[in-house]
C-alpha cells in the first residue's frame, strides 16, 4: 500500500521519516513518499491515485485546495476549511485535520491539566485558524489575534463564530505585555518572525507553542518563562493522528519521535 506527502517544495519534509518509522514498528510493509506536486496539479494528482493508495498528508495551500474534490469532510476541516489529510475509501476521497488535535496534544504534553478560558494567538494565516480551533478545544472563549496588519485577522472571524469564541485583533506594533500573559499563547507565524515580541514576554509565562521548528529555538522561544512546545512537537502529533487514520491502528509514538530525531 502507498501514502505519501504532497507539496511544492516537498523534498525538506520530516513527514516520510515519522510514517516509514510508523509503518516498520507496526509490521506494515508500506511506502510513504514525498512527491512534490504543485496546486494546480493536485486534481490531476488525485485522478492518477489507483487502488494502492490509503492516504495523504498535504501542506499549503493543498490543505485549502483540496476541499472541493473530496467526498467527505470532516467537522473540523470544514470549520477550519483546511485538511491536512486525505483518506482513501471506497465512497471516495475523506478529508480530515489532525492539525487541531496535534496543537492540543503538543501543548498538553508539556502542560498536562490545561484548561484555560483566554489565550493568544500570533499571526493571522491558515495555521492560525488551526490554532483557533485547538484553543477552543481547550475551553478558551477569548482570544486576542496579534497581528502586523491591520484587519489580517479578519480571516478568522468566521472559525471564531462557529466556535462561539470572542475574537479581539491586536497590533503587533502595540505594547503587548497583556495579551501575552495569557495562559496559552500560540505563534503560527515563520521562525524568526515573532523574535520581536521576545521583550513583552512577561517574567512569568503560561505554555508557548512556537510552530516553527526550523531554525529552532526562535528568539521568541527562547526569551519565553514557562513550558514550551516547538514544531517538532507538533509535527509529531498530527503524524501520529495521520497514521492512526490511515492504519486503523495506534501509532508508535515512542518509535515516531525517535525517528524524528535522528
Amino acid at each position: 500500500m502507498r501514502a505519501a506527502v504532497l507539496g511544492s517544495p516537498i523534498a525538506h519534509s520530516k513527514s516520510p521519516l515519522l510514517h516509514r518509522a510508523a509503518y516498520a514498528a507496526l509490521g506494515l510493509d508500506w511506502s510513504y513518499d514525498a512527491i512534490d506536486v504543485a496546486q494546480d496539479a493536485l486534481p490531476e494528482f488525485l485522478a492518477s491515485c489507483g487502488r494502492e493508495w490509503v492516504g495523504l498528508s498535504l501542506t499549503m495551500p493543498l490543505k485549502s485546495v483540496v476541499l472541493p474534490h473530496l467526498s467527505q469532510v470532516s467537522h473540523t476541516a470544514a470549520i477550519v476549511r483546511a485538511a491536512n489529510t486525505v483518506i482513501f475509501s471506497p465512497s471516495g476521497l475523506i478529508g480530515d485535520n489532525t492539525d487541531v488535535p496535534g496543537m492540543v496534544r503538543a501543548l498538553r504534553e508539556v502542560a498536562p491539566d490545561l484548561a484555560v478560558d483566554r489565550a493568544t494567538i500570533i499571526g493571522g494565516g491558515a495555521t492560525a485558524r488551526s490554532a483557533l480551533a485547538a484553543l477552543a478545544r481547550l475551553g478558551a472563549a477569548d482570544l486576542a489575534v496579534v497581528v502586523r496588519r491591520a484587519g489580517a485577522a479578519d480571516d478568522l472571524r468566521d472559525v471564531a463564530e462557529a466556535l462561539s469564541v470572542t475574537l479581539t485583533e491586536v497590533s503587533m506594533d502595540s505594547n503587548l505585555g497583556e495579551v501575552l500573559t495569557a495562559p496559552i499563547v500560540i505563534s503560527t507565524v515563520p521562525g524568526g518572525a515573532a523574535d520581536a515580541l521576545a521583550s513583552y514576554v512577561p517574567a512569568v509565562g503560561g505554555v508557548l507553542l512556537d510552530v516553527a521548528y526550523s531554525p529552532w529555538p526562535t528568539g521568541f522561544a527562547a526569551a519565553w518563562n514557562g513550558p514550551v512546545a516547538g514544531g517538532l512537537d507538533l509535527l509529531l502529533w498530527q503524524a501520529v493522528g495521520q497514521v492512526e487514520l490511515m492504519t486503523g491502528m495506534d501509532a508508535p509514538v515512542t518509535q515516531m519521535r525517535a525517528a524524528l530525531g535522528s
